[in-house]
């Protein structure tokens, strides 16, 4: 019986073999590639437009740019929902008790903060107040006043000057106003409220702050620290863009220790001037145990599309020249740093960033529309657990990085154009985050504290910075 001859593979076949084959080899050389590189689509975009604009071709990188930033921007969001952080229409917390000083012009109550004994109780009656022709409001040496509005939202500061509230005195607290920079220039509303040297156990809560290029302005003089204040429950945001070169955000907390900043809202602080990069909340120059909890962050609410980068959280924020540091050194930038149970979104480079920051604890944040998670520099360490990641979480530079039991999105996935923690929610464009099924858990945890909402967490937690969103809104 004859033999049946053996049939070679048609030479196309072994052709398209090959060619599937280098296709998969370029393309796990081009994955590996972009992990090991770690930069986002919103951040790799930007690098390919500033090599290509230093070799003439700038056109074509703006091209990129905007390409490579659709495939990981969300759509602009719609406005924010009404939540329980931020200002509240209701005073937070008891009302002072002390010897009560009204004051209802604004010669009244400069007289009234400028000699103001321990106990005061300086209270605006309603209406507006416009203070100019002075670099800033100091305080008296006294310790132990309260500045405040009797009803949230019927006082109105407009400043026109650079410095605002000048606080190096201890423990003065400012509650239930508004304050508004109303300078001819950007270049001329600098801070609402400075706080130096003596100015220990400060406090701001529940006040509406707009227009300064950064509100709030923390540091030392060399040889004293306002260390454990407080900043809580207070909106802080800007209706355009700083023009400005000085430094924009929100909150800078510059070498000084035990800060808790909780529950505020804080949004739109983008800086239109010199390197155009911004930071929302920031803590650095060498202090220790600062805590940023319970904050929802919007990097971009109103001004979405504004050139530059801007950050959302950090510890080390861009660094501090030694002069500015405690003790006059800053290794580490921060030290023993808690960030817990934010909501950061919509923001162009990092939600949260490391910078020489030691002995971090970052736990139970959400983080949508952002790059992700950046720690860098080998004095940096941060132990990461139970977050949402819209985005990667990368480790930089000889930085320290425990993290297990998150939830993020790998940096070749965000190039496809693919966020599926995003597809959680019931719409994170718009920042309407229920639970589109039922939330994320993780195993049974020790007690784990308060969410973003107030709430007490339970025994197996939900992923990232809250339990249910419908308890973060008013009715």
């Amino acid at each position: 019986m004859p033999k049946k001859s053996r049939r070679r593979p048609r030479p196309i076949k072994k052709i398209a073999i090959a060619l599937l084959l280098i296709v998969l080899f370029i393309a796990a050389a081009i994955a590996w590639t972009l992990e090991s590189m770690a930069l986002p689509p919103r951040q790799f975009g930007p690098h390919i437009e500033s090599r290509l604009a230093g070799n003439g071709f700038t056109q074509l990188g703006a091209w990129f740019a905007r390409t490579f930033s659709s495939l990981d921007r969300s759509e602009p969001l719609a406005g924010l929902p009404a939540l329980r952080v931020g200002a509240q229409a209701a005073t937070v917390g008891p009302a002072p008790a002390g010897n009560v000083v009204p004051v209802d012009n604004a010669d009244a109550a400069i007289k009234a903060i400028e000699k103001a004994q321990p106990g005061d109780v300086i209270t605006f009656a309603p209406g507006t107040y416009h203070f100019n022709g002075r670099p800033y409001l100091a305080t008296s040496s006294a310790s132990g006043v309260t500045v405040r509005a009797g009803l949230p939202g019927s006082v109105m500061l407009a400043f026109g000057l650079p410095g605002g509230f000048l606080v190096a005195s201890p423990n003065w607290t400012f509650e239930n106003l508004q304050i508004r920079g109303a300078c001819t220039t950007h270049d001329g509303c600098d801070h609402a409220f400075h706080v130096i040297g003596n100015g220990s156990g400060f406090v701001a809560r529940n006040n509406t702050v707009t227009d300064f290029n950064m509100p709030f302005k923390i540091g030392g003089n060399g040889s004293a620290y306002p260390d454990n204040g407080v900043i809580e429950h207070n909106t802080i945001s800007n209706r355009s863009a700083r023009d400005t070169v000085r430094s924009v955000g929100a909150i800078d907390v510059v070498a000084a220790s035990n800060w808790t900043i909780r529950a505020n809202l804080v949004s739109d602080f983008a800086k239109a001037k010199g390197d155009l990069a911004s930071f929302g909340v920031q803590a650095r120059g060498g202090g220790k145990g600062n805590r940023i909890e319970r904050n929802v962050l919007v990097c971009e609410n109103r001004l979405r599309g504004a050139p530059g980068q801007r950050i959302g959280l950090s510890l080390g924020g861009a660094g501090s020249i030694a002069a500015h540091c405690r003790g006059k050194r800053c290794v580490p930038e921060q030290d023993g740093g808690v960030i817990d149970s934010n909501l950061v979104a919509s923001c162009s480079d990092e939600g949260l960033h490391l910078n020489r920051a030691a002995a971090t604890t970052i736990t139970h944040n959400t983080l949508l529309d952002t790059a992700g998670m950046a720690v860098q520099w080998a004095e940096s360490a941060a132990d990461i657990h139970g977050n949402i990641v819209d985005g990667r979480i990368v480790a930089k530079d000889g930085a320290t990085v425990r993290e297990d039991d998150n939830l993020d999105t790998g940096v070749t996935r965000l190039f496809m154009g693919a966020h599926p923690l995003r597809e959680l929610f019931a719409a994170s464009a718009s920042l309407d985050l229920h639970w589109r099924g039922e939330a994320p858990r993780r195993d049974a945890l020790p007690a784990a504290g308060a969410d973003l909402c107030g709430t007490a967490r339970p025994a197996e937690p939900a992923y990232g910075a809250f339990e249910d969103f419908a308890a973060c809104l008013t009715n």
